[in-house]
């Protein structure tokens, strides 16, 4: 596989995962938390910094592209132990302890809080998030990015 070819399929992963994100979101009805969300940002610039490779020849733009990669594996990742409660999440769309609170700031507190909770699995496949699936698949896209370095 050339090194074009080889930036062309990871650049086309993240637009995989984009487009099934959306197709959960939209189709499947399961709208993103905003670790979903953040995990989309990295894929965005993956499939801009693909084209940007093909059309330049830089191989700064294919190191950015595994760097895009390894970004959204870790926010993935993050998310997985949000989600398994290995730490708490951003406290925006997480439960966590209620101390310190008057009946007024928890009623606040509640009805300012997002409808879509990170730390709560919305769908799994073989026991994975898609946080999870998201982690792995983009661990193996970085991999290819960095495959495209040393092709010809």
């Amino acid at each position: 596989m050339t090194r074009n070819q080889t930036i062309t399929l990871a650049a086309a992963g993240s637009a995989a995962l984009l487009i099934g994100a959306f197709a959960f979101q939209y189709v499947g009805g399961l709208p993103p938390c905003k670790l979903c969300i953040w995990q989309r940002y990295p894929h965005v610039i993956a499939v801009l910094l693909g084209l940007l490779a093909l059309r330049l020849q830089s191989a700064l733009l294919v190191v950015l592209g595994a760097v895009a990669a390894f970004a959204t594996a870790a926010v993935g990742l993050y998310h997985v132990g949000v989600e398994q409660v290995w730490w708490q999440g951003p406290t925006t769309c997480s439960s966590g302890p209620i101390t310190g609170k008057s009946a007024d700031e928890l009623l606040d507190q509640i009805l300012s809080a997002q409808l879509v909770r990170c730390d709560e699995i919305a769908w799994e496949m073989l026991g994975i998030s898609m946080a999870g699936w998201n982690a792995l698949v983009s661990l193996g896209l970085a991999i290819l990015w960095l495959t495209a370095l040393r092709r010809r």
